[in-house]
């Protein structure tokens, strides 16, 4: 493996590539320690570093912005709203019949809905902008924190406006810079800066165990959750490779004196389909409440029953309302991204059956039983995943400090693993081995 990284920084236009999206990423680190005007930074220090101050609402979006929403910094928003965006797209897609024929229309319609989720990422940046700016304005961003009403001294509308304007250019800067690394770099651009911003929250985390360890000072609570991460990465991996191929048998046809078809193929169905997607979705439907909680005003009956059962990850009605989202979300993004009969009618248009079901009708509805079938072990996969740090939770007594958990490590492992193969292909173009011989 070694040796394949030595081979790949001695090719010169592969050492290009690398070298750009190493700098690409230099440069959105440094973005994430600059603070934006009118913020006190000494008291976001104080109420980051105060054991009162309460991330948990926001611990999703901190997590894809590298920490930096916390620290309310240029690049405070990170991904987060280009995310949103291109999840919101995919779905309309589906329920907009302008937005489903620009995506049939190849490479020039997917252009075009690549511009409308740009539109969408600077119109969300606004919106969370000013919400963030709001939530630290009234000192809830950081609750038990003694300066978090300090945060933003100066109430001015137009110091308002000025740092919601430098968060908003700070996501459509972090969003050309994952442009730029897809186009001239390694990877999905987006991928690998979200990618970025979780691993940078790992060595501050792990040694967060470290320092609350009891046992040999701290560290047997650090080497467990260690080779538990190792565990959970091999079990992430052989799940995430894992699938099921349909095999695919394509007829013979004479055009003229040639014939086509006749080769035999497979249609790989992942057992977790659906990706991460679930897990964000039902991260952020779980926020809602707990976010109309935390904003309204005064003590209400609905707002303690929100607050005792919907805030604390390890309360059962949680715990079971976080699992149960997962499992509906993953066959509802499983249903709307992969149509069994569109698939049947593409094989039966150009010659193609399964072996043993007839083309048409039977072959879609043979698709949607595997498709089920293999839906519900990746959904039981996906849950329990999530709940591993509600697991840390009960066992260490330091649920924000775990790392290895929810979208952290399935984000981790996906985008490690893809450009990790997009860098072997390169490659194998040039007569290289691989990084796994």
């Amino acid at each position: 493996m070694l040796t394949a990284f030595a081979r790949a920084f001695r090719t010169p236009d592969l050492r290009k590539k690398l070298l750009f999206t190493l700098g690409i990423i230099v440069v959105y680190r440094v973005g994430t320690h600059i603070p934006i005007p009118g913020v006190n930074y000494k008291a976001v220090q104080t109420c980051v570093n105060e054991a009162g101050a309460n991330q948990g609402l926001f611990g999703l979006v901190n997590m894809f912005s590298g920490g930096a929403l916390l620290q309310i910094t240029v690049f405070a928003l990170g991904i987060m709203p280009y995310i949103t965006a291109s999840i919101i797209l995919q779905l309309l897609t589906v329920v907009i019949p302008r937005l489903e024929a620009l995506k049939k229309e190849g490479q020039a319609g997917t252009a075009k809905i690549t511009q409308y989720t740009r539109y969408l990422t600077v119109a969300l940046a606004i919106l969370q902008g000013t919400g963030l700016v709001a939530t630290a304005r009234s000192g809830a961003l950081f609750n038990g924190c003694s300066v978090a009403t300090s945060i933003v001294p100066d109430q001015a509308i137009f110091t308002t406006i000025t740092m919601v304007i430098c968060m908003t250019a700070g996501t459509a800067v972090v969003m050309w810079l994952g442009e730029l690394v897809t186009d001239r770099g390694i990877g999905n651009g987006m991928s690998i800066l979200m990618f970025i911003s979780i691993a940078a929250t790992f060595p501050s985390a792990l040694w967060a165990i470290k320092k609350q360890g009891t046992l040999a000072g701290g560290w047997i609570e650090f080497g467990t959750v260690i080779a538990v991460g190792l565990v959970m990465v091999a079990l992430v991996v052989f799940v995430e490779q894992a699938q099921r191929r349909i095999p695919v048998q394509y007829a013979k046809r004479m055009i003229g004196r040639r014939s086509y078809g006749g080769t035999s193929t497979y249609i790989p169905l992942k057992v977790n389909q659906a990706g991460v997607i679930p897990v964000i979705f039902a991260s952020s439907l779980l926020y809602i409440p707990a976010l109309i909680a935390q904003f309204a005003g005064g003590k209400s009956g609905w707002k303690t029953w929100i607050e005792q059962n919907l805030t604390k990850g390890d309360h059962p009605i949680y715990i079971v309302s976080y699992f149960l989202l997962i499992v509906f979300f993953a066959f509802f993004y499983v249903a709307i991204s992969f149509n069994p009969e569109e698939v049947a009618d593409n094989m039966k248009k150009y010659g193609g059956f399964i072996p043993g079901i007839r083309a048409g009708r039977p072959t879609a509805e043979y698709l949607s039983y595997v498709l089920n079938r293999i839906t519900w072990p990746g959904s039981l996969y996906l849950g329990l995943i999530a709940l591993v740090p509600t697991m840390a939770l009960v066992g260490f007594g330091a649920s924000q400090n775990f790392p290895f958990g929810g979208t952290s490590i399935l984000i981790i492992v996906g985008v490690g693993l893809e450009t990790v193969k997009q860098i072997e292909s390169q490659l194998q173009q040039r007569n290289y081995e691989g990084f796994l011989r």
